[in-house]
């Protein structure tokens, strides 16, 4: 049922986008997805895709925040922030992130394969890989505060090898290609972490 109101159908609208968008990089395996496709998906005409979104990165990278909101990203990254001591939020990061993965997985293969010769496509990933490396860096900083950040790499340095460790590109190394259970995933990740990250001799 339409409206005469824009404000009311405005953010439905949006919302069907977003739900086509999503739908067709996920379906995509990493072929390109035009705007085109989207608005066809959605019931709506091109020009009325992009009164909403200005340009197809605005649209992908909207995609994915969509997608968090439909998996509760921000209630996982909870336990994370709430931690009481760096070595707590540490775990509690890469468990969030590491079990996120697999949810997030279609699209991120997606973006992952049209990275290279896609523009927006690399636009929309690179936004999503900065935020991830924000939550790497908190963690980091954690440690480094409570005074229990190895020596052997400063904050920047231990920041860039989780960051690098906790990769989309990781996982599928070890939980499809070698086909470990993500329980052993999530367990070797925050052991390997501690043992890199962690000053010896450090209890917990």
């Amino acid at each position: 049922m339409s409206s005469d109101n824009p404000a009311v159908e405005a953010p439905e609208t949006r919302t069907r986008i977003l739900k086509a968008a999503l739908h067709l990089l996920e379906a995509s395996q990493g072929r390109g997805v035009r705007m085109t496709d989207i608005a066809k998906r959605a019931g709506i005409s091109r020009q009325a895709v992009y009164l909403h979104f200005s340009t197809r990165a605005a649209l992908l990278i909207a995609t994915t925040y969509y997608l968090d909101e439909l998996k509760g990203s921000e209630e996982r990254l909870v336990p994370s922030r709430t931690a009481q001591t760096g070595l707590e939020r540490l775990d509690a990061f890469i468990e969030a992130w590491g079990n996120y993965i697999p949810e997030i997985h279609g699209i991120a293969k997606a973006l992952l394969a049209m990275r290279d010769t896609d523009e927006a496509a690399a636009v929309a990933w690179d936004d999503r890989m900065q935020d991830m490396r924000e939550g790497c860096e908190a963690a980091i900083g954690a440690l480094n505060r409570d005074n229990m950040l190895s020596p052997d790499h400063s904050p920047d340095q231990a920041t860039d090898i989780l960051w690098t460790m906790l990769s989309v590109r990781n996982w599928e190394q070890l939980t499809i290609e070698c086909g470990w259970p993500q329980e052993r995933y999530i367990g070797t990740l925050k052991s390997l972490a501690r043992r890199i990250f962690v000053v010896k001799g450090t209890p917990g």
